[in-house]
């Protein structure tokens, strides 16, 4: 198989399984979300959470079952012979915009190769109605309404530039950003904080937001929505992956880089 078949068979295979995870959260109701705390003050899983990762996960593995799965809920599945592939996936990026029917929430779906680099990803929001794609060196797409749409990111140097971001759970780390968004709103008229980093890349990718950049995102969060901002031309930064078969970067590599996506102009907005 050529790499560009490969890379396409990839893509489907991640739009097949974000469209499952996706349908998932598109049952939602009040009454079956059963809501528990993983830790941190903020950091909820629903019953729909892991629903979802279990729909996904099925559709990976009938497909590539020598594939490496990491997910958010689940961990991560090395098969016995591995192919050098692996999964990234947040079924429900947004938890606390689900449980409180916003509607920013997504299901993320993303695969890297051996070496770390990110060949294709999808991030389905059922409730917009939008699915984002991308595949190496192939672009970017919004699926909406009937009509697919190839993304070119935002408009450099517009009027009323909108800075996108988001906060930790931890007090310390949140304290911190809160320190910096005054430097990093210098040249934004306006910021926004969605509660999805998945959509907050695409939102980049799609020119709604001028740039986003957030601190101690995990793989999950960004794996899908940085290749779909990259790939529509966007400049953009995320934690390398030093032991791409390991499940990512480690925490304190995580928690020292920020995910960031815009145009040139901003890339030196964002703190190294």
């Amino acid at each position: 198989m050529s790499r560009p078949e490969l890379i396409a068979e990839l893509l489907e295979v991640a739009r097949q399984a974000a469209a499952a995870g996706a349908a998932v959260l598109a049952t939602r109701n009040d009454g079956a979300l059963d809501v528990s705390n993983k830790g941190d003050a903020g950091d909820w899983v629903t019953a729909f959470d892991i629903a979802a990762e279990d729909a996904v996960r099925r559709v990976i593995t009938a497909a590539r079952p020598q594939d490496t799965i990491t997910g958010e809920e689940h961990g991560t599945t090395l098969p016995a012979d591995p192919s050098g592939f692996r999964w990234s996936i947040d079924p429900l990026d947004g938890t606390t915009n689900f449980i409180r029917n916003i509607v920013y929430y997504a299901t993320s779906v993303a695969v890297a190769d051996s070496d770390g680099a990110w060949l294709a990803g999808v991030v389905h929001a059922p409730a917009l109605g939008r699915v984002y794609y991308a595949a190496r060196g192939h672009g970017a797409w919004l699926e909406e309404g009937g009509r697919t749409t190839r993304l070119e990111g935002p408009v450099a140097g517009r009027a009323g530039q909108i800075l996108a971001t988001g906060f930790s759970y931890d007090p310390e780390v949140r304290a911190e950003q809160a320190a910096l968004l005054g430097d990093l709103m210098d040249g934004f008229a306006d910021v926004r904080r969605l509660g999805s980093a998945a959509l907050d890349l695409c939102l980049v990718a799609d020119g709604t937001h001028d740039a986003y950049g957030e601190r101690g995102l995990n793989e999950h969060d960004f794996s899908a929505g940085a290749l779909i901002a990259e790939e529509a031309g966007c400049w953009v930064r995320r934690p390398r992956l030093d032991s791409p078969l390991d499940g990512g970067p480690s925490d304190l590599d995580r928690l020292a880089a920020w995910t960031c996506a815009g145009t040139l102009e901003l890339a030196g907005k964002f703190p190294l």
